[in-house]
């Protein structure tokens, strides 16, 4: 990600978004507290240059690594991340399930079975004026593995799936959802 970022920042490579799906691992953003990591559960814990706190990654999860040279695109990071959840809320609805921001939190958030809940996570960086890192949806992963962690910090509400919301999306649905939105959001483009 980081040779990609340059070549972009220099002019050698395009735009792109990878689409990707991790093992079973929590990450640690820039914002990471020690002690919101409650519980390994045996998986590995790998620090991240993106912003934001913990999160899970791991199979039935969906991760774009969005690789944007934002010079050119507007360089406001606040509208950047405006525009990711608006791709997320976006391919959400193409799945029918209707997704909304949150004031004062990060990551896009839905009514499930138990209430409010987190379907959608953001952390980002910018280096020089390309962005890298992203976003994660909650297609059908394992969710036990979310008691390992505060997720995003956010001690309140809980973690959801669109499997969780009966929603059974295979990832290649999920995958139309996110690049059919994404030039409605981002414009043309990005491959």
């Amino acid at each position: 990600m980081e040779e990609r970022v340059a070549a972009i920042r220099a002019g050698r490579a395009p735009e792109l978004v990878w689409l990707l799906e991790h093992p079973a691992l929590f990450t640690a953003g820039a914002s990471a507290r020690p002690g919101d990591l409650l519980d390994s559960l045996g998986l590995p814990v790998f620090p991240s240059g993106r912003g934001g706190q913990y999160t899970y990654h791991g199979p039935g999860q969906r991760v774009a690594y969005v690789l944007l040279d934002l010079k050119s695109r507007g360089p406001d990071i606040r509208a950047y991340v405006g525009r990711l959840e608006r791709w997320l809320i976006a391919a959400l609805a193409e799945l029918g399930v209707r997704g909304e921001r949150r004031e004062g939190r990060v990551g896009i958030w839905v009514e499930g079975r138990g209430g409010e809940a987190k379907i959608a996570a953001i952390g980002v960086r910018v280096r020089r004026g390309v962005s890298y890192h992203g976003v994660s949806l909650n297609v059908a992963p394992d969710l036990d593995h979310y008691r390992g962690i505060v997720p995003c910090g956010i001690r309140e509400w809980g973690v959801t799936s669109l499997k969780e919301l009966g929603i059974g999306a295979t990832m290649d649905q999920v995958d139309r959802a996110l690049r059919t939105t994404f030039a409605r959001v981002f414009g043309p483009g990005v491959p």
